[in-house]
């Protein structure tokens, strides 16, 4: 009988040991990905124009992605703050986005410098992604021909 009570002790603590190893395990989990916390995927884009001049009569700012059309939920997408105005899917697939490109010289911009313009949205799965890009702006008037 000493040897059963043994034996289930040995078996008690080996279950113990297990459950504290997975305890360990899914807790180390969290803390590498950051418990609660969503991960941002990083994305490509390709802002058009390259140089905002602020005398440009231009009508949209375009953004160029590498990610799935599919993917994104497009109302979520901004460009510094700036609402998206128009979306698309370009030959590849990939989404592109359209702002009002008056709303966009209404930032705060470094004239004749470079300006970092990042771009955020979430995927219908509700994944929020990033991207940026710098661009210059200048603001120099157009000469008549």
């Amino acid at each position: 009988m000493q040897i059963f009570k043994t034996n289930l002790k040995k078996t008690q603590w080996k279950r113990q040991k297990n459950s504290i190893g997975l305890i360990i395990l899914f807790l180390s989990l969290f803390v590498q990905t950051g418990f609660g916390q969503t991960e941002t995927l990083v994305i490509a884009i390709d802002v058009a124009p390259a140089v905002l001049n602020l005398n440009n009569k231009g009508e949209v700012v375009t953004v160029h992605t590498d990610i799935a059309y599919s993917l994104v939920k497009a109302s979520t997408v901004v460009l510094n703050g700036v609402a998206i105005n128009s979306w698309k899917a370009d030959d590849r697939g990939n989404f592109v986005a359209k702002f009002l490109m008056s709303e966009i010289k209404d930032l705060p911009l470094n004239i004749g410098g470079m300006n970092n313009l990042v771009l955020t949205g979430r995927t219908s799965a509700g994944t929020e992604f990033q991207g940026e890009q710098e661009i210059k702006v200048i603001n120099v008037i157009p000469k008549k021909r």
